[in-house]
């Protein structure tokens, strides 16, 4: 028999919690009828300064299957908070899924302006993503790079050989989830890489504090900007919005003058 789920949970608190906060803004999505448009990040809105947008899209999913999907293997990746002995741990984990939720994202961004001003594929401009899978492909390369002996499980029926997990996952999802943002998930595999083999290191929590102090005021303030929601607490002059666009709160879609918007599940 395993170990009960209260002792799992004490093992993995920063797993527990982000499963938790993305739970909640899950529900809170749903109750508030909140759509792709309103959350999620797109080469447009980012374009716009809606920064705040790398954020939100990552800790945000609409549909309740991308969230087990995603929710599931963050819990088989837990094990990394319990690896303290080949230099992972608590804060090894909470240090580098900061650096992941921010690189992953900018990298997506750099993906689409590559596509759309060198291959003029004008429709990336409007590819609108959601969810933490980047995070998780990104955990998921770096514990195939330390620990190749592990295993992924997910939804506690199939098991991947970790060291095979990223690519497997990647083109399992491309497969049967269409509407699974390819570029997301290779993102975050890159960045896991660039962490896994030390070209991104040196993070410790004076560093990690001052990036998350970073990561909350820049997001405070472009929300604030973009004036998407009233943040009355701090005066900035809200940016106008584009003629031609409109956000609708109230419907699961991000309106444009005959541009529909194009979805991606990271």
């Amino acid at each position: 028999m395993g170990k009960p789920l209260i002792y799992e949970i004490v093992e993995k608190p920063a797993t527990s919690t982000i499963i938790a906060m993305c739970s909640l803004i899950w529900y809170y999505i749903q109750k508030k009828n909140i759509g792709y448009g309103d959350v999620g990040l797109s080469y447009d809105t980012a374009m716009e300064g809606q920064y705040w947008r790398i954020i939100s899209s990552s800790f945000s999913h609409i549909s309740i299957l991308h969230l087990i999907f995603n929710m599931s293997a963050l819990w088989s990746l837990g094990t990394v908070e319990q690896l303290k002995s080949i230099g992972l741990g608590v804060e090894f984990y909470l240090q580098y899924t900061l650096v992941l939720v921010v690189l992953s994202g900018l990298l997506v961004l750099g993906f689409y302006h590559l596509l759309i001003m060198k291959f003029k594929l004008e429709h990336y401009k409007r590819v609108t993503a959601v969810g933490y899978s980047c995070v998780v492909f990104g955990w998921m390369t770096i514990l195939a790079a330390k620990q190749p002996s592990s295993k992924l499980n997910l939804f506690g029926v199939l098991s991947l050989p970790i060291s095979f997990a990223p690519f497997e996952s990647l083109i399992f999802t491309s497969i049967m989830v269409p509407q699974a943002s390819f570029i997301g998930h290779l993102s975050g595999i890159l960045v896991g890489y660039a962490i896994a083999w030390g070209v991104i290191h040196g993070m410790n929590n004076y560093w990690a504090v001052s990036m998350l102090g970073w990561i909350v005021l820049v997001f405070v303030l472009s929300l604030k900007k973009s004036g998407q929601f009233e943040l009355g607490f701090i005066e900035i002059e809200p940016v106008a919005e584009p003629v031609g666009l409109v956000a609708d709160r109230n419907s699961r879609s991000l309106q444009m003058e005959e541009l529909p918007l194009r979805v991606a599940q990271l």
